[in-house]
């Protein structure tokens, strides 16, 4: 399951994308900069952050895997469900970053 932290970040970053692709289209015509609020995360800042996250899930995958090969107390369904929360939040991060190299092959390729 995803966390409402995780899931507020992804949100966040999928309008900024959505934000910058409709700019990019020109959909928006706006006059003033396209500097973030200063209470609002940079594009950097909220994919340096799901990253952070992502690996966090796959550490503590981890860590509960070799506690159940020592022999420690955890739950074998613990285990699974770590191992799959893990997997699917690097599946999801695959996809995201295969949509952005995607659009910025697309940028570079258009002409001027």
């Amino acid at each position: 399951m995803i966390d409402r932290t995780s899931a507020t970040n992804i949100q966040s970053m999928l309008q900024t994308i959505r934000a910058y692709q409709a700019q990019a289209s020109g959909q928006t015509q706006k006059t003033e900069d396209t500097v973030a609020p200063k209470g609002t995360p940079s594009f950097t800042d909220s994919v340096k952050s799901l990253i952070e996250k992502v690996n966090d899930t796959q550490v503590q995958s981890t860590r509960l895997q070799e506690a159940y090969q020592r022999g420690d107390d955890v739950p074998l369904t613990d285990v699974v469900l770590g191992m799959q929360k893990s997997s699917l939040s690097f599946e999801a991060t695959l996809q995201v970053r295969n949509k952005v190299v995607k659009a910025y092959e697309e940028i570079l390729n258009m002409p001027v």
